[in-house]
Protein backbone atom coordinates (compact mmCIF):
# COMPACT_ATOMS: atom_id res chain seq x y z
CA UNK A 1 0.00 0.00 0.00
CA UNK A 2 1.83 3.19 -1.09
CA UNK A 3 1.43 6.62 1.31
CA UNK A 4 -0.93 7.94 -0.82
CA UNK A 5 -3.10 5.07 -0.57
CA UNK A 6 -3.19 5.49 3.12
CA UNK A 7 -3.71 8.76 3.46
CA UNK A 8 -7.09 7.80 1.31
CA UNK A 9 -8.15 5.18 3.39
CA UNK A 10 -8.06 7.32 6.80
CA UNK A 11 -9.44 10.12 5.07
CA UNK A 12 -12.45 7.78 4.58
CA UNK A 13 -12.19 6.09 8.15
CA UNK A 14 -12.54 9.75 9.18
CA UNK A 15 -15.28 10.55 7.03
CA UNK A 16 -17.42 8.12 7.73
CA UNK A 17 -17.12 8.10 11.25
CA UNK A 18 -18.22 11.45 11.42
CA UNK A 19 -20.96 10.61 8.91
CA UNK A 20 -22.10 8.19 11.92
CA UNK A 21 -21.63 10.62 14.27
CA UNK A 22 -23.49 13.25 12.75
CA UNK A 23 -27.07 12.12 13.29
CA UNK A 24 -26.30 11.19 17.13
CA UNK A 25 -25.68 15.07 17.62
CA UNK A 26 -27.74 16.89 16.27
CA UNK A 27 -30.78 14.33 17.98
CA UNK A 28 -29.96 16.16 21.29
CA UNK A 29 -32.57 18.98 22.29
CA UNK A 30 -31.90 22.16 23.28
CA UNK A 31 -31.94 23.40 26.86
CA UNK A 32 -31.52 26.98 27.40
CA UNK A 33 -31.13 30.03 24.90
CA UNK A 34 -31.42 29.26 21.25
CA UNK A 35 -28.69 31.95 20.34
CA UNK A 36 -25.69 32.66 22.34
CA UNK A 37 -23.68 36.24 22.81
CA UNK A 38 -20.28 36.55 22.37
CA UNK A 39 -19.85 39.49 24.80
CA UNK A 40 -22.37 37.41 27.43
CA UNK A 41 -19.68 34.59 27.54
CA UNK A 42 -17.07 36.84 27.75
CA UNK A 43 -18.78 38.65 30.48
CA UNK A 44 -19.36 35.44 32.30
CA UNK A 45 -15.68 34.17 32.10
CA UNK A 46 -14.20 37.63 32.83
CA UNK A 47 -16.36 37.23 36.20
CA UNK A 48 -15.61 33.41 36.95
CA UNK A 49 -11.79 34.28 36.79
CA UNK A 50 -12.07 37.10 38.88
CA UNK A 51 -11.97 37.24 43.42
CA UNK A 52 -15.84 38.36 44.22
CA UNK A 53 -14.45 41.04 46.06
CA UNK A 54 -12.57 42.98 43.20
CA UNK A 55 -14.77 42.36 40.50
CA UNK A 56 -16.90 45.40 41.00
CA UNK A 57 -13.36 47.42 40.89
CA UNK A 58 -12.93 46.23 36.88
CA UNK A 59 -15.30 46.82 33.90
CA UNK A 60 -16.78 44.31 32.12
CA UNK A 61 -15.67 43.10 28.35
CA UNK A 62 -18.57 44.68 27.09
CA UNK A 63 -17.95 47.74 28.70
CA UNK A 64 -14.70 47.92 27.21
CA UNK A 65 -15.92 46.98 23.50
CA UNK A 66 -18.77 49.86 23.95
CA UNK A 67 -15.70 52.24 25.07
CA UNK A 68 -13.61 51.11 21.99
CA UNK A 69 -17.34 51.82 19.79
CA UNK A 70 -17.41 55.31 21.06
CA UNK A 71 -14.04 56.05 19.51
CA UNK A 72 -15.00 55.42 16.35
CA UNK A 73 -16.91 58.91 16.37
CA UNK A 74 -13.15 61.10 17.88
CA UNK A 75 -12.24 62.11 14.48
CA UNK A 76 -16.01 63.45 13.30
CA UNK A 77 -15.99 65.27 16.78
CA UNK A 78 -12.73 66.88 16.26
CA UNK A 79 -13.34 67.90 12.44
CA UNK A 80 -14.83 71.26 13.43
CA UNK A 81 -11.36 71.80 15.88
CA UNK A 82 -9.07 70.64 12.94
CA UNK A 83 -11.31 72.27 10.32
CA UNK A 84 -10.14 75.88 12.00
CA UNK A 85 -6.82 74.84 12.57
CA UNK A 86 -6.30 74.46 9.06
CA UNK A 87 -4.84 77.42 7.85
CA UNK A 88 -2.10 77.36 10.32
CA UNK A 89 -1.48 73.55 9.95
CA UNK A 90 -2.03 73.28 6.54
CA UNK A 91 1.46 75.33 5.51
CA UNK A 92 3.31 72.55 8.01
CA UNK A 93 2.54 69.32 6.30
CA UNK A 94 0.94 66.26 8.00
Amino acid sequence: MTTAHRVLAALALATGASALAAPAASAAPLDGPTSLSVTDELDALATDSVAPEHRRHLPAPSEQLAGLNRLAGVPNDLQPLTGRLHPVTGPLGA
